[in-house]
């Protein structure tokens, strides 16, 4: 489960830095590599499931992410 977070969250911060110069300098890193077509697409699919997977274990554990005892719960 921790390699799953870790490969998750390096998507994930590969997807952000994306938008970062999609934002800033109108410049889409994924279409510039793959073009436009299937293969972007595919890979704003896999960043999107990515995100949609952090945030269910963030719910879920209600801990850290790489924690490897997953019945350690946060204490307020």
């Amino acid at each position: 489960m921790i390699i799953a977070n870790i490969v998750a969250l390096s998507i994930m911060i590969v997807g952000c830095f994306n938008w970062l110069l999609v934002g800033v300098f109108s410049w889409n890193l994924v279409t510039w590599i793959c073009g436009a077509g299937v293969i972007a697409r595919i890979i704003y699919a896999i960043v999107g499931l990515a995100g949609i997977w952090m945030l269910i274990m963030l719910c879920i554990r209600r801990t850290r992410l790489f924690s490897k005892d997953p019945t350690t719960m946060k204490k307020e």
